[in-house]
């Protein structure tokens, strides 16, 4: 064996390591990040009063915050592939904090159309950039990486409902301008996760190259799989954007119940989500991520089948096991994407977020519009039908196989 050679393998180790400590930091910065973007939905029912919104502007809403979020984030995603920006993570927060005062003080619906679009453009920057430092970070931990960082957005989302019924509605819409502190501290923490990138970024993403994990698979195979892959998603993100969205007009409709009481449903589903998210990336490294995939998106149907036939305390334990077992599946789909393009991190990163956050506002407009015509019931009882798309997974590879 060579000097070289041996310097490579020591290389190699150093940059294939676990760094906790910056995925833990990603992670922090995710909860934050989606703490404040989670606000949005969860002042739905403040902002239908105050400005007089229907159902189908409110869809409008959430369609251009995740709308702008889907188209920029690959583009991002792709750029920074080829230019890595280390510090665009800080700036993607400080267009969220822009847009969250902007928020909290518009009085009709075009100045809260320009508010959420600046939120949605701090999440362009925000996912596919920490996604990749998550990825660099995680060395032969791809899945727990994932999840890890995941699940500070999952934690985040869950506990915006809760500050919005215990601050944001008894204090009004003003009050959203309080969380602008939040992104000052968002914006300090990525600051240091961009001093960690400039150092070590490229020499662990050359070791990535060196490593060389790219699959054996037919370019026709890996284009069939990303194919798949994004109409899972399809049915993962539109079901969850039914509950993210209108959740809670839900449970006031069928129930009868206050907006309080509605809202602790949602901090249910949303938790269960955090927690589903924090398990599916580790599994997948045991397992296999396709098996991952197959199971939490199929394996939501019998819950979803039954959540609109059952009373108040069990349709939420449903729609919390139901998040649950859905939140499982996106870490392992980004990962095994990553896994099918090992030279493309950046542009699947922002690609399967972009596609989850456009694919979500498509989907609440939607809803809303059905809602609108019928009822939010039966818009729910449509969506129910959604995780049988999950039987696409079988055309999935096994890339355990492959590799």
């Amino acid at each position: 064996m060579t000097v070289e050679r041996v310097a490579e393998g020591r290389a190699r180790g150093t940059h294939e390591s676990t760094i906790f400590a910056v995925i833990a930091a990603v992670s922090l910065g995710h909860f934050l990040n989606d703490l404040m973007q989670s606000l949005i939905p969860a002042v739905y029912p403040l902002l239908k009063q105050e400005l007089g919104l229907s159902f189908a502007q409110i869809g409008v809403v959430t369609l251009v915050f995740q709308g702008t979020a889907s188209i920029l984030q690959p583009l991002v995603g792709l750029y920074t592939d080829r230019r890595p920006l280390p510090y665009a993570l800080a700036a993607g927060m400080g267009s969220t904090l822009l847009g969250l005062v902007l928020l909290a003080h518009s009085t009709s619906y075009r100045p809260v159309l320009i508010a959420v679009a600046l939120i949605g453009l701090g999440s362009s920057i925000f996912h596919p950039e920490s996604s990749r430092v998550a990825r660099l970070a995680a060395g032969r931990r791809p899945g727990f990486a994932q999840s890890f960082f995941q699940v500070g957005g999952n934690v985040g989302s869950s506990l915006g409902p809760l500050l919005a019924a215990f601050v944001v509605l008894p204090n009004g819409q003003s009050s959203l301008q309080w969380f602008a502190a939040v992104a000052l501290v968002g914006m300090g923490v990525l600051t240091l996760v961009g001093n960690w990138y400039r150092r070590e970024g490229g020499k662990r993403a050359l070791a990535g190259k060196v490593r060389g994990e790219t699959p054996n698979l037919p370019a026709a195979t890996v284009r069939l799989s990303i194919a798949v892959l994004l109409a899972l998603m399809f049915s993962k993100f539109v079901y969850m954007a039914s509950f993210s969205s209108y959740y809670i007009f839900y449970l006031m409709e069928r129930y009868g119940v206050s907006v309080g009481v509605a809202q602790t449903g949602l901090f249910a589903f949303l938790a269960s989500v955090a927690a589903g998210t924090i398990v599916g990336g580790p599994i997948g490294d045991r397992i296999g991520r396709k098996r991952v995939i197959w199971v939490s998106i199929l394996g939501v149907f019998p819950f979803s089948a039954a959540l609109p036939f059952v009373g108040f305390e069990a349709n939420v334990a449903l729609a919390a096991a139901s998040g649950l077992v859905l939140a499982s599946a996106f870490p392992a789909m980004v990962v095994y994407a990553q896994e099918l393009v090992p030279s493309r991190v950046g542009m699947i990163a922002g690609l399967f977020f972009g596609f989850a956050f456009g694919i979500g506002g498509i989907g609440a407009a939607a809803i809303g519009m059905i809602a609108d015509r019928t009822s939010i019931t039966q818009a729910y009882y449509l969506c129910s039908f959604l995780p049988l798309i999950g039987l696409l997974a079988v055309l999935l590879p096994d890339l355990r196989r492959k590799h």
